[in-house]
């Protein structure tokens, strides 16, 4: 069937909605997932639209969202895995428990989704994927050192599968995101925040978790914009590895490049000291 075929987890809301609405506005075909499809009724009604129940972090309905899918549009071109909740906390606040929902969403989730997609993009030696990241991906933030730890195992996964992937005609892009006004600060629907707090860390975390609330839906980044960017991105016969969004993600990642480059200066020669 003719026409981009697009697969994108988290759509219901936030992010993933605004891309959804920017790929059916660009006449592209749609697969939209959802852990409840009923919430994917904003997108309306269209030939080019499918949804499908997805919870990223089981991996049969990965499996059966890819087989509709192809079962509907013969292909996926492109996948977006977007699907992502976000933690607030120091590290040591953090339970154990709350780490693993948020690996088994962010990476493991991710991995679920790209293991469904790749053999019928590996068969047509064609596709796009694109896994969202953050800032927070490429320099790690205080008060989402767990967060940060899970992008940027979506960094390390993403550059993995470029290498791979890229001989068999497959691109992969990883998409840095600043501060965006999505739903990612959103107690009510995307942020878990650990049940401890510790008076040790007052001046750090607990500066960051005193403004998350008026940070939340204030935050510079014009999500319609993004979406409207990931389109322009899929158009690229040549995407890039890495694409960072917003001048807050510029900024941050020139700071944390002129760190490492000043500490590897000042400790090269230990550094370079080390072989048999």
């Amino acid at each position: 069937m003719s026409g981009r075929v697009w697969l994108i987890t988290g759509a219901s809301r936030g992010i993933g909605a605004d891309i959804a609405r920017a790929v059916l506005a660009s006449g592209d075909k749609l697969v939209a997932a959802a852990r409840r499809s009923a919430a994917l009724e904003h997108l309306g009604v269209s030939d080019n639209l499918l949804s499908v129940p997805l919870d990223v972090t089981n991996e049969q309905q990965a499996a059966d969202a890819a087989a509709a899918a192809i079962e509907r549009f013969g292909k996926i071109d492109i996948l977006v895995n977007n699907a992502g909740i976000c933690l607030l906390g120091a590290v040591e606040e953090t339970s154990a428990a709350q780490v693993e929902a948020l690996y088994r969403t962010n990476v493991f989730g991710l991995l679920n989704v790209t293991r469904a997609v790749l053999p019928s993009m590996r068969k047509r030696r064609a596709g796009h994927i694109i896994n969202i990241s953050s800032v927070a991906g490429y320099a790690a933030a205080t008060g989402f050192g767990i967060y940060s730890s899970t992008k940027f195992a979506v960094e390390g996964l993403s550059e993995a599968l470029h290498t791979e992937l890229t001989p068999l005609g497959i691109h992969v892009t990883v998409v840095e995101p600043g501060f965006f006004r999505s739903d990612i600060l959103d107690k009510e629907k995307s942020l878990i925040e650990s049940a401890r707090h510790l008076a040790d860390y007052d001046g750090t975390v607990g500066k960051v978790r005193a403004i998350v609330p008026q940070f939340n839906y204030n935050q510079p980044g014009d999500p319609v914009k993004l979406a409207r960017a990931l389109v322009e991105l899929a158009n690229s016969p040549d995407p890039p590895l890495r694409l960072p969004l917003g001048p807050d993600t510029l900024q941050r990642m020139a700071e944390k490049n002129a760190v490492v480059a000043r500490e590897t200066a000042a400790w090269r020669d230990l550094a370079a000291s080390t072989n048999v």
